[in-house]
């Protein structure tokens, strides 16, 4: 029997873009054999990133549309597409997941792209106005309430509530952000980035209060009226934006023989292979170890990550020979903040950071482990981000990579360009 002509069936978990890609990857190689795609939502896999940016703007609503149609799903890639349904559990040993709908469905290959949750403060369930943002209708409430021309404040200054700021900001409404930290975003791009987050929050007239956490909400009928701090303190709203994490979506495989890391996430190789046979798993879910960071385990929750670990996921959960393929890329994301482009690339893990450039709009900060540059964040300078990430991907050398940089900055070099206010 040929692969193409092949009869096992590959279940795939999850209807994001990781889930999306796999299939697309699978059928990609000419593969026949039975595939299910099963997600938790009932939309196909649409594009997540708009949802904090475009999709809060002001102006006629742009609507959330799937990459594919389920109609096209089925026809284009001969999935059988399962909407609205969550893996409830796996039997391992048997090859069968437990559907929510009661079904319980086979597997030969089963690849795990669940994604994950928003992290929740208590009493956020309880009352209306405070909401999280992961999908389509948690965006669309946001959308509804800076409509209405709400009082925002925003729980964690990571970089989707700082897109949700920077949406309500240009609308003209009143917006505070506040942090349990003393400097936001220390632990995912090193303090010195973090204070010139920091600054850019403050520059645009956003109430920054660090240090500071939920206590609880205020409320009347039901609807929010204020955020309690534990301080003491309450800061009048009628719109709280969650913003403070999210946690691998994998609690259904906690009972299973697949190895977890203590946040929930998937150990794999970099074949994302799990510690079962027959199990991959990739994008939000999946640890995976980068040879070239000398083979750190990183969770990477961003789309280029998604999209790649997908592809190769599925192309290797219907291979039946030759060596599995390997994750190449490294972490990549970018973000928006009133009108100002920043952009990441690498790892800051480890790593010692210096800033070349004014120290704000303009300047490139590097990351450094021995003599080799690890990671790279710009701020408003796209036209050098994919530059220093080929010197990071060939393990370019720090002298080489900060004078690049300096030549670049100095010289007034690169695309400074911002975005529009």
């Amino acid at each position: 029997m040929t692969d193409f002509d092949d009869d096992r069936h590959l279940v795939v978990v999850g209807g994001g873009l990781a889930g999306l890609r796999a299939i697309e990857a699978a059928r990609g190689t000419g593969w026949r054999g039975s595939l299910t795609l099963v997600g938790a939502e009932d939309n196909p896999p649409y594009d997540r990133p708009p949802l904090s940016k475009s999709f809060l703007a002001e102006g006629p609503l742009n609507q959330v549309t799937p990459f594919r149609s389920a109609v096209q799903l089925r026809e284009e890639l001969q999935a059988d597409v399962v909407l609205g349904t969550r893996v409830e559990g796996v039997d391992t040993a048997g090859r069968s997941v437990q559907l929510s709908d009661g079904r319980r469905l086979s597997y030969d290959s089963l690849l795990v792209a669940t994604g994950s949750n928003a992290r929740k403060v208590a009493g956020q369930d309880s009352v209306t106005g405070v909401v999280g943002l992961r999908t389509d209708r948690d965006a669309a409430e946001v959308r509804r309430h800076l409509d209405e021309g709400a009082r925002v404040v925003i729980v964690g200054a990571g970089f989707v509530g700082s897109e949700v700021a920077s949406a309500a900001l240009q609308r003209g409404l009143h917006v505070t952000i506040i942090d349990t930290e003393s400097v936001p975003l220390t632990r995912s791009v090193g303090r010195r980035a973090g204070e010139m987050c920091v600054d850019l929050h403050r520059a645009a007239g956003v109430e920054l209060r660090t240090e500071v956490g939920v206590a609880g909400f205020a409320s009347r009928g039901g609807r929010l009226t204020g955020v309690c701090l534990t301080d003491g303190s309450e800061i009048a709203a009628d719109l709280a934006v969650v913003g403070i994490g999210a946690s691998p979506s994998t609690h259904w495989l906690e009972s299973s023989d697949v190895a977890l890391e203590s946040d929930g996430g998937i150990v794999c190789g970099e074949d994302l292979a799990t510690s079962v046979p027959g199990i991959w798993a990739a994008g939000d879910v999946a640890h995976v170890p980068y040879g070239v960071f000398g083979g750190d385990l990183l969770r990477v929750e961003h789309w280029t990550n998604a999209a790649e670990q997908g592809a190769v996921a599925g192309r290797n959960a219907i291979r039946r020979q030759g060596d599995p393929e390997k994750v190449s890329g490294i972490p990549y994301f970018w973000s928006d903040w009133y009108g100002h482009r920043l952009q990441f690339v690498g790892t800051a893990l480890s790593a010692e950071e210096v800033v070349i450039g004014p120290g704000g709009p303009g300047s490139v900060i590097l990351y450094r482990r021995d003599d080799c540059v690890v990671g790279a964040l710009t701020i408003d300078r796209g036209g050098d981000i994919m530059k220093l990430r080929r010197r990071i991907v060939g393990r370019g050398s720090w002298d080489e990579a900060v004078e690049f940089a300096q030549a670049r900055v100095e010289g007034g070099v690169g695309d400074k360009q911002t975005l529009p206010a």
